[in-house]
């Protein structure tokens, strides 16, 4: 237990949850990873449990506690072999419903982020394009204004929950001429006519579903519309910050499962007459990564603390993903070379969690574009600001 954040209550929470995952969901990854289908009743369950409603208002059914308790959330949903259930739970719970929390009003909150916190319904964000990518800007899907509503016309990729979901949070261009000064955020049923989802075939993630959407001539009542038109990119950046550390942290908390695996398997392993955690090369290798991840989770524990604090961190978010997710990837892949052939075998954990881990530096912002980002605030010293309530 770090003492400097993790409190006995953490702790506590902690081990329900582990045991939680380890009785609930180990037993059926398995099946999900095979189907790419993660079943409805779990999530009724992460809801009646609570654990939607970790850092949201008691007033929805939250529990608003501290991001710490995020953190123990994500970093034990990483060292269940799936990578992809995690990544549905979590884009759940910190991408569409933070969304619903900080831009949606009243009737939103009780409509949807109250649902979305008992499990009963499941959510998405819908910000990439077949044409965008991380270039929030250049989107290309629009909403027009017609009376009481508007008409949402376009497609988003790479969208976690996509067919699963009952609702999207969608990004859209309201007024396409002031680039990323036009773009407004919706609430879409997904219930609505004219949208369709196509699930997409991944390398990894393989229990999350990850969708292609299209919008044709979808209807959206003008109430749908999520804070104020045109405010919808200062909220994407705004909510960036937190995505990035989620992945960051989600980096660490793989990294280290792999390496404490590793560990245990060459204590056990023998060869040349002794195991091999008694020979140099392969013992200074693993410590080498361990150092890495080591520093990688001190560093997003201390930029989570800044951020509980509300201060607006998207420097430091961004560079705990770009880093945490690279060292995530090579401490993987010399953990998946350390159990020689067994490495690569599916019934070995590092097998997926090598192609799992692959997604950390594309998603959120691809390690390129998180460098070009850090470049304007290091060297050209070009400020980020949260948008103005």
């Amino acid at each position: 237990m770090n003492s400097s954040y993790f409190t006995e209550e953490h702790e506590l929470f902690r081990k329900s949850f582990r045991d939680f995952l380890h009785s609930e969901v180990v037993p059926h990854i398995e099946k999900w990873e095979k189907t790419g289908t993660i079943e409805r009743f779990i999530w009724k369950k992460f809801g009646e449990m609570g654990f939607f409603g970790i850092n949201y208002p008691e007033a929805y059914g939250g529990m608003n506690l501290d991001l710490f308790y995020t953190v123990v959330f994500l970093e034990e949903l990483q060292k269940i072999k799936s990578s992809g259930f995690a990544a549905a739970m979590w884009a759940h719970a910190y991408l569409a419903m933070t969304h619903l929390n900080a831009e949606g009003d009243e009737r939103i909150k009780q409509e949807y982020l109250a649902a979305s916190i008992a499990g009963e319904k499941i959510g998405a964000l819908c910000i990439s394009e077949p044409f965008g990518g991380s270039d929030v800007a250049g989107m290309r899907t629009n909403a027009v204004k017609q009376g009481n509503q508007y008409i949402l016309n376009g497609s988003k990729t790479f969208i976690t929950n996509g067919v699963y979901a009952d609702y999207y949070v969608v990004a859209a261009k309201t007024q396409p001429e002031l680039g990323n000064k036009g773009i407004s955020i919706f609430l879409v049923d997904t219930s609505t006519p004219g949208i369709s989802a196509t699930k997409l075939d991944k390398l990894g993630w393989r229990a999350s579903d990850t969708a292609e959407i299209a919008f044709d001539n979808v209807q959206i009542p003008a109430e749908n519309l999520m804070g104020e038109e045109g405010k919808g990119f200062p909220y994407i950046m705004q909510h960036f910050a937190l995505e990035r550390l989620i992945m960051a942290i989600n980096a660490h908390a793989r990294a280290e499962y792999a390496l404490e695996y590793t560990i245990e398997y060459m204590a056990q392993r023998q060869a040349f007459g002794t195991t091999i955690n008694k020979f140099q090369a392969l013992r200074h290798t693993m410590v080498d990564h361990a150092t890495e991840i080591e520093h990688c989770k001190i560093f997003n524990y201390a930029a989570t603390a800044r951020l509980n604090q509300g201060e607006y961190v998207v420097k430091e978010a961004t560079m705990a993903k770009l880093k945490s997710t690279k060292v995530a990837d090579e401490a993987i892949y010399a953990c998946l070379q350390m159990l020689g052939g067994y490495g690569y075998m599916e019934e070995y954990p590092l097998a997926r969690l090598l192609r799992d881990s692959r997604l950390g530096p594309i998603g959120g912002g691809t390690s390129e574009i998180l460098r070009e980002i850090l470049s304007k605030i290091i060297i050209d010293q070009q400020s980020y600001k949260p948008a103005v309530k």
